[in-house]
C-alpha cells in the first residue's frame, strides 16, 4: 500500500513537471488530489488496518498530498510568470514610433460662465455660500414671503417629494439660511448652484438650470448701491461699453423689483435681431430686499436694508456665446464642447 502511494506520488509530480498551461494544471490535480482520486481512494482502505499500520499509512498518504500541493501550487506561481513575460513582450510599446495625437480637454461654457461670474463678485468682496439641493417648503418659499396661499407660486411650478420637500426652484433659500446664521450682522454674498422647475425643454427652457444669486445686508443699502453693483458686473461680463438699465417689476421676496437690460453688445444699443430691435436685453432680475424677508430671517428691518439679484448662468452664456439653444449645455457633443476654453 505504501509502495502504491509513492508511485501515484511520483506520477503526481511527472505530470505537473509536464503540464504547460494552467488549465493542464487543473486536469492534474483533479487527476490527483480529487476526493475520487486514487491516492484519496486509499483512506477508503485504512478501517481494515491495524491501528500501527494505519498510522503508518495515514502519514504517508498525507505526505504525498502535501507534496503534490506544493508543487502545484509552484508549477502555478512559475506558469502565472511565464504567461505575463509572455504578454509583456508582446505588448511592448516601440517608443520610436510616431505618438497618437493627444487632444486638449475643454470646459462647458455653463462651468466657463459660472465660474466668471463667480470670479466677478469675489473681487468686489462677496463670500460664496451654498445651499441643499434637496429643500423644505419652508425655506423655498415661506421665508421668502411666498406663504402657501400666494399666487406667486404658480410662477414657479415646483418638483414636491412630498408636501413639505421639494427639489429648490432658485437659489434663494441658501439667502435665508446664509441670513438666519448671521444673527443680524452684515452680509454680502452671493450663492451660485443648480435649480428645478417643471418645464418642457425646448430650446429656451430646461428643468434644470443654473443660477448665481446675490444677497447684500447692511445699514444705509439702497436702490443706488444695486443698480452700480449690476453695472460693474455688466462691464466686466460683457464689455466695457455696456451699460444697463432697470425696469420696474414684481417679486415677492423684493420691494421695489426690477428687471435689469444690458445695451445690446450686438449692435451697440443700435437695434437687431439679438435685441429685437430694441437695443437693449434682459439679462437679471433684483430688487430691494422686502422688509418681511428680512424680519422673518433675524434682522431688524427698520436698521438694515439689502439688496438681492439672481443670474441665469445658461441665459449669460447663451448671450456672451451666441448659442441658440440651452439644450448644447448637456447633451455632451464634444464639437460643441470643444469650441470653448478657459483663457
Amino acid at each position: 500500500m505504501i509502495d502504491n502511494i509513492q508511485s501515484i506520488l511520483q506520477q503526481g509530480l511527472k505530470a505537473i513537471e509536464e503540464a504547460t498551461d494552467l488549465t493542464q494544471l487543473q486536469e492534474v490535480k483533479n487527476q490527483y488530489l480529487a476526493k475520487k482520486s486514487p491516492l484519496m481512494g486509499i483512506f477508503s482502505q485504512l478501517k481494515d488496518l491495524d491501528a500501527e499500520k494505519k498510522k503508518q499509512v495515514g502519514f504517508e498518504i498525507n505526505a504525498a498530498r502535501d507534496q503534490l500541493t506544493l508543487a502545484l501550487e509552484t508549477k502555478h506561481k512559475t506558469i502565472e510568470t511565464l504567461v505575463m513575460q509572455a504578454k509583456l513582450k508582446e505588448e511592448v510599446i516601440d517608443i520610436s514610433q510616431p505618438a497618437t495625437h493627444a487632444y486638449q480637454g475643454s470646459v462647458n461654457p455653463f462651468f466657463l460662465i459660472e465660474q466668471t461670474i463667480t470670479d466677478i463678485f469675489v473681487s468686489m468682496g462677496y463670500q460664496v455660500a451654498e445651499g441643499p439641493e434637496i429643500e423644505s417648503d419652508h425655506y423655498n418659499f415661506e421665508l421668502l414671503n411666498i406663504p402657501k396661499d400666494h399666487p406667486a407660486r404658480e410662477m414657479q411650478d415646483s418638483l414636491y417629494f412630498d408636501e413639505n420637500t421639494l427639489l429648490r426652484t432658485h437659489t434663494s433659500p441658501v439667502q435665508a439660511r446664509v441670513m438666519q446664521a448671521s444673527q443680524g450682522k452684515p452680509i454680502q454674498v452671493i450663492c451660485p448652484g443648480k435649480v428645478y422647475r417643471r418645464d418642457e425643454d425646448d430650446a429656451t427652457h430646461s428643468h434644470q438650470f443654473g443660477q448665481v444669486e446675490g444677497l447684500v445686508v447692511a445699514e444705509g443699502i439702497n436702490l443706488g448701491h444695486l443698480k452700480q453693483t449690476l453695472q460693474a458686473f455688466a462691464k466686466k461680463m460683457f464689455g466695457e461699453k455696456r451699460e444697463i438699465r432697470l425696469r420696474p417689476s414684481f417679486f415677492p421676496f423684493t420691494e421695489p423689483s426690477v428687471e435689469i437690460d444690458v445695451s445690446c453688445f450686438e449692435c451697440g444699443g443700435k437695434g437687431c435681431n439679438l435685441c429685437k430691435h430694441t437695443g437693449w436685453i434682459e439679462i437679471l432680475g433684483g430688487g430691494m430686499v422686502h422688509p418681511k424677508v428680512l424680519t422673518m430671517n433675524g434682522y431688524n428691518a427698520k436698521k438694515m436694508t439689502g439688496f438681492a439679484f439672481g443670474i441665469g448662468i445658461e441665459r449669460v452664456a447663451m448671450l456672451r456665446y451666441g448659442i441658440d439653444d440651452i439644450r448644447r449645455f448637456y447633451q455632451n457633443d464634444l464639437r460643441f464642447i470643444q469650441q470653448f476654453t478657459r483663457k
